[in-house]
């Protein structure tokens, strides 16, 4: 069967198409944010927070996330739907990860709508280094590794409702651990800026914190709150 120029050129273009589709699901990223939140601030915003079925969580700062990403800021999402999270793949570390990565959205739940959605949108991008379970096995190791709160302590940085100076919150957890931070602030109903969460860099085995290539912009006061929880 014969084809006219037009089929041609058409059947080139998606095949082109699925090349680029393909090769930009597979590729590689370049490091991961692993992000640490603290609860008091999740909490002391307008839309309040939930409780996770378990209790109420420690005072500590809790998991976030560990989100692959590319050196030029864009990142990698949603990249394999047909991995499904699967809860009986980590039925190790639940308990673990009730204790360290809980959920506070509402209404209160078990954790697993947070993880699910962890899962799908960043773990499936680190599929090439590593597997449901060592994706949050990775999490929660690099969480052991780096105590931000007894790091914040030490340096006289309490979560008792003061308010300290950035560059004094960023200098203790940078001289500590070595490594560069980034810090997110959010605001509460009496527009007090408050810290929120930080940001550190791991290389793409999800087991080594490194120097962040980029870190992402985030407007905070110079001096900020560090609410009690």
């Amino acid at each position: 069967m014969k084809l006219n120029r037009s089929a041609i050129v058409n059947l080139l273009f998606i095949s082109l198409f699925l090349s680029l589709h393909c090769f930009s699901l597979g590729q590689d990223f370049d490091f991961f944010y692993f992000v640490q939140q603290w609860p008091g601030s999740y909490c002391d915003t307008k839309n309040s927070c939930c409780y996770p079925t378990s209790g109420k969580p420690a005072s500590d700062f809790g998991i976030h996330g560990l989100w692959p990403n590319y050196n030029d800021g864009s990142y990698p999402s949603n990249c394999d739907p047909d991995s499904a999270f699967d809860k009986s793949q980590i039925s190790d570390l639940i308990s673990s990860m009730e204790k360290n990565w809980p959920t506070l959205s509402c209404p209160s739940n078990d954790g697993t709508k947070f993880w699910t959605h962890e899962w799908i949108k960043h773990g499936t991008c680190s599929e090439s280094e590593l597997d449901q379970h060592e994706y949050f096995e990775a999490a929660l190791k690099l969480k052991d590794k780096i105590n931000l709160l007894k790091i914040l302590n030490n340096a006289g940085i309490e979560a008792d409702d003061g308010f300290y100076e950035l560059d004094e919150i960023r200098k203790a957890i940078e001289e500590e651990s070595g490594v560069s931070v980034g810090i997110e602030c959010n605001v509460d109903s009496y527009g007090n800026s408050q810290l929120y969460q930080i940001y550190m860099c791991v290389d793409t085995s999800g087991s080594q914190f490194i120097q962040c290539p980029l870190l992402p912009r985030h407007r905070c006061g110079s001096s900020i709150q560090f609410p009690k929880f």
